[in-house]
């Protein structure tokens, strides 16, 4: 059986982020693709011009549709905006006994803040304690836990454990801000901690990058594949749309992935 898989996030009209990305995520990892929109933001591939907030009872009102009529097997949350919309979509999803990944959108690769710095704490209390698996960066770490960010791995195991500690089941650390030639991922559970190695490959290509592996990841759970399962399959799929996104001939800026690198 296909899973549905929704995503809760904002618009993206370069098609390389945000739902946009989502969806294309989604699909390529077997699973059939929902959206709730959070936000329109105006953005290419050098960075955000514009960003409009979705009313958050619109946001309650796009879920509730769903649920009324469509089962759901898996949810990927990503862009917020507000503190209003972080509570909205934990209301609107209260109840639904799927597995829940939470991409802390906060701040885009060109500097912009999407999520305001009052928002966080809504977030931090009301929707990692619903996270099933949250998958911030570095930077996104250190600004949920209110330190720097992480520059070796120990760091980054104690900044997990710290993370966990806050609700979640499980934090996918992605290492990709850290020096040198590889990409570690650290994922940590109740039971211990697995390290995902992989390559770091020389590309501007990177827009979209973590709402591609969440969304791969919320795609491969709602499947019924275990949390370290899908995790190796969602790192293997991102580092596979990375290395190929020279296939691709979008904007002059940080260019997307190739979500479909693996045929349609």
């Amino acid at each position: 059986m296909i899973p549905n898989i929704l995503s809760i996030a904002g618009s993206d009209p370069s098609g390389g982020a945000g739902i946009q990305a989502d969806l294309k995520a989604i699909s390529a990892n077997g699973g059939y693709g929902m959206a709730a929109l959070t936000a329109l933001t105006a953005q290419n591939t050098q960075g955000v011009r514009a960003v409009s907030l979705v009313q958050p009872d619109m946001v309650s009102a796009q879920v509730a549709a769903l649920r009324e009529d469509i089962r759901i097997d898996a949810i990927k949350i990503g862009m917020l905006g507000s503190a209003d919309i972080v509570e909205a979509v934990a209301d609107a999803i209260a109840g639904l006994d799927v597995p829940v990944v939470l991409d802390p959108v906060m701040v885009a690769k060109g500097g912009d803040r999407l999520l305001p710095v009052d928002a966080v704490a809504a977030l931090r209390d009301r929707l990692l304690p619903a996270a099933t698996v949250l998958t911030p960066n570095l930077p996104e770490a250190a600004d949920l836990l209110d330190v720097s960010a992480a520059t070796t791995g120990e760091r980054m195991e104690a900044q997990a454990e710290a993370l966990r500690a806050l609700g979640p089941a499980a934090i996918l650390l992605k290492g990709g801000h850290l020096p040198g030639e590889a990409s570690p991922d650290l994922l940590a559970m109740a039971d211990g901690v697995l390290w995902f190695d992989g390559p770091r490959h020389a590309t501007r290509n990177t827009h979209g990058t973590g709402c591609t592996l969440s969304s791969a990841l919320a795609a491969l759970l709602g499947a019924g594949l275990s949390v370290p399962e899908a995790t190796g399959r969602a790192k293997s799929y991102i580092s596979g749309a990375i290395a190929r996104s020279g296939d691709l001939s979008v904007g002059s800026g940080h260019g997307p992935v190739h979500h479909f690198f693996a045929g349609p």
